[in-house]
């Protein structure tokens, strides 16, 4: 719940008329996949250290972020768009998203912590 409430802030805050650039959604899809990315990094070398993690993956990754996220808005507002701009719209969200889930993932990673143990070891 805490995750839809900043959401509908935020695009309080920034709404987008129909046809324009919808920027909230796109910020908060964008900053989500991130924050997931560092999240489930950190979750796993955590997880490989002491097997605690799996309820924080679930309370703060499907529940805080699933619920900042929103594809399914995403994929109305693509509706209400031009054609071409629609293609970028989508094509920026998912690859944005993607990268932005590697970056958050390479900084958790490159975080210092306990050594991860190696698989096999």
């Amino acid at each position: 719940m805490a995750g839809t409430a900043l959401r509908a802030l935020i695009d309080r805050a920034a709404p987008a008329a129909a046809g324009e650039w919808p920027w909230a959604t796109f910020a908060v899809n964008i900053t989500g996949a991130f924050l997931l990315g560092m999240l489930l990094e950190t979750l796993a070398r955590r997880e490989a250290r002491d097997g605690s993690g799996g309820p924080a993956r679930l309370l703060l990754g499907t529940g805080l972020l699933g619920g900042y996220t929103t594809y399914s808005t995403f994929a109305v507002e693509i509706l209400h768009l031009g054609l071409l701009t629609a293609l970028l719209y989508a094509t920026l969200t998912v690859v944005g998203g993607l990268a932005a889930a590697g970056l958050g993932f390479r900084i958790a990673r490159g975080r210092p912590s306990e050594p991860v143990p190696e698989a096999g070891s």
